[in-house]
């Protein structure tokens, strides 16, 4: 299987993406089928495309119109940022790579499909992109004849000229499509904002990120033993937490403004023989929310000053932040809550003698930070992200409802560990890193990549729409406890009731996709009615984008066959049709099951059926309107199989008087 990965480049001296024969999973350098090139170019010398990368170009007469390059380290296939290289990782980087991360081994990677090649094409840099260099990158992956393609890239906003599926790039995709290659895109990280997916059209599987069970959480243990749990990676201060150590705010040790001081940006604000040898209490305030303070300025601060460690706490003026685990050469802890961080405080002042000024004669509060680099797991999970895009899909920038589900599908993408680019200047802290761990639904689409890799391996002959239903069908809505996926959202420290605008069809759930039962079939003469179904379009515009001419039709939007059924605006009575083909390899009966979305009554012709091996069965499903709803409605068809197949479709209903 070939991945084909349209992002930042790749670093191919990353042991994620070495070559090595003498592996099971090693990679022969022979692909007869197979049409790609290597260009060569800085930083990406010959013999760079290896046989796990198989093929690498680099696209930039967009970009170089429009953004500064860099001729001696962006014109080549070579990664500067780290991005790309992360998401190839996961969808098909090597497996049992040691994750290490400043001296500490974290575990051993491997992308989902880690027996799968690379193509990679270059079409992001760190100023930014165009979309006629993705639009050039899609149509050689085409020409090279990849099976799967990621785009973890894109714009962010919908066209505004033009409906949503009739934009450049979603017509370029459909051809992808077309092609027969399976399209996974990123969803998007406008979340929890409603009608914030960026991925548009019903031939592109849309991806959201969820939690995971994995947590990094280091504790700051204050002397009277109250712990307080943070983030960041990093290691306890001397004697593992055994030892406490003296307390001093920042604010305190301010030798010239304490505002200057508390951000702890600038060595020279702080006095020397005060904070040396201390865990350091710095405060996340305006800096941090302007972009003049980072992270990266404490850590420099602190080494400069010989800090023992730091704390991050949140500010009360500003509220509860959010914040990433990321590597600190120092034992360092970030506390978001500004609840847990009154608590420190409390403790701190409590214990701290001041004179008539205000001044600090005598500091007696202590703490330790205890080790933050082990992984811990709870059953809370998955949940869905709260930077995750959400639904409903839209038509158009005036963000009118469209008749598709997206997102598609759910994914892990909070807090994802990847392969990263060294020489990367994207995140100071990450810099001479091989790994990082990041979030986004940049990191969510390359899972359902590689799943996808692991599906056309096993059911070579499937289409890329058979693929989508399979994944979809067979997901699960329900996390580790088997209670209902639920969904970060507005308050940082609450979880909502999720919906299929938040997750699609479910939690992406590889190994019964591999055996779902039925599928829905959808070809790109499908898609082009679909195109022609649309309100708000002419068929001079759909044949001038697609070179296909319009045929006569009674199909509405809705009729697709989709793994799911979106109706935005259903008035009175409607009959949508789909149909199956049994992928089970014997015959199976199916009874159809309906939890009908609020305002609505629901009818399946057939009922029930019997179906054999590579057979079609068509189905009628009538809606009627029985009370009319001020927003979405949800519901679901299910068919149940004899032979324990459950084929699940999400029903996402607007009724209207």
């Amino acid at each position: 299987m070939v991945i084909g990965v349209i992002d930042t480049g790749i670093d191919p001296m990353h042991p994620s993406f070495a070559y090595n024969p003498k592996n099971p999973d090693g990679h022969s350098k022979c692909m007869p089928l197979f049409a790609g090139i290597c260009d060569i170019g800085p930083y990406f010398p010959v013999g760079s495309c290896n046989g796990k990368i198989i093929t690498a170009r680099y696209y930039a007469a967009g970009a170089s119109a429009v953004i500064p390059l860099n001729a001696s380290r962006d014109l080549s296939p070579f990664d500067v940022s780290g991005h790309g290289s992360h998401v190839a990782s996961v969808a098909a980087g090597n497996r049992g790579v040691p994750v290490v991360v400043n001296g500490f081994v974290y575990g051993f990677a491997s992308g989902m499909a880690p027996s799968a090649r690379l193509a990679v094409y270059k079409a992001m840099y760190p100023a930014g992109g165009t979309i006629a260099d993705m639009i050039s990158a899609i149509d050689q992956a085409a020409i090279d004849r990849v099976d799967i393609l990621v785009l973890s890239i894109g714009p962010d906003q919908p066209p505004a000229d033009k409906i949503t599926f009739m934009s450049v790039l979603d017509i370029t995709l459909l051809f992808a499509r077309r092609a027969g290659i399976f399209v996974v895109q990123a969803a998007g990280n406008r979340g929890p904002d409603a009608a914030s997916v960026s991925s548009f059209s019903p031939w592109a599987v849309g991806v959201a990120a969820s939690t995971t069970s994995r947590a990094y959480s280091p504790v700051l243990v204050l002397g009277n033993g109250h712990a307080i749990k943070g983030i960041g990676l990093s290691a306890p201060t001397p004697g593992d937490g055994l030892f406490q150590f003296r307390l001093v705010a920042a604010r305190d040790a301010a030798s010239t403004s304490t505002a200057s001081a508390e951000e702890c940006q600038n060595p020279e604000a702080l006095n020397p023989s005060i904070v040396a040898g201390s865990i350091v209490l710095c405060l996340f305030s305006q800096g941090f929310y302007n972009g003049t303070a980072t992270i990266t300025a404490i850590l420099d601060t602190a080494t400069s000053l010989g800090f023992l460690g730091f704390a991050l706490l949140a500010n009360p003026l500003y509220g509860d932040f959010i914040a990433e685990p990321l590597p600190f050469h120092i034992p360092g802890i970030m506390v978001p809550s500004v609840a847990d961080a009154q608590v420190i405080w409390n403790y701190y002042n409590n214990h701290t003698t001041r004179d008539i000024k205000g001044i600090v004669t005598s500091y007696v509060s202590c703490a330790t930070i205890k080790e933050g680099r082990i992984a811990t797991f709870t059953n809370t999970a998955p949940a869905v992200a709260r930077f995750s895009s959400r639904g409903p899909d839209i038509s158009d920038s005036q963000l009118n409802p469209a008749d598709v589900l997206k997102p598609d599908i759910l994914a892990p993408g909070k807090q994802i560990w990847g392969a990263w680019s060294s020489v990367s200047l994207d995140n100071p802290i990450l810099s001479g890193h091989h790994f990082a761990l990041l979030s986004g639904t940049s990191m969510a689409a390359p899972h359902v990549a590689g799943v996808a890799a692991l599906v056309k391996q096993y059911h070579p002959s499937w289409t890329p729409a058979m693929i989508a239903s399979a994944l979809t069908t067979t997901a699960r809505k329900h996390d580790r406890l088997g209670r209902p996926i639920m969904s970060q959202g507005p308050d940082l420290y609450r979880l909502y009731q999720s919906t299929p605008f938040d997750y699609g069809s479910g939690l992406i759930n590889p190994s019964e996709a591999l055996d779902p039962g039925l599928v829905f079939p959808s070809e790109f003469e499908d898609y082009i009615r679909f195109l022609c179904s649309l309100p708000n379009t002419t068929s001079q515009d759909i044949f001038l984008a697609t070179g296909v001419a319009c045929k006569t039709s009674t199909n509405t939007p809705s009729d697709l066959n989709l793994p799911s059924i979106t109706i935005s605006s259903l008035r009175g009575c409607q009959i949508i049709r789909r149909y199956v083909k049994n992928v089970g390899g014997k015959a199976e009966t199916y009874l159809a099951a309906v939890q009908a979305p609020d305002g609505v009554a629901v009818h399946v012709k057939p009922s029930w059926f019997d179906i054999g091996p590579d057979r079609i069965q068509h189905l009628e499903v009538t809606f009627n309107v029985t009370e009319a709803s001020e927003s979405f409605n949800f519901g679901e068809l299910v068919f149940i199989g004899s032979l324990d197949h459950i084929v699940r479709l999400p029903l996402i209903v607007w009724p209207t008087l």
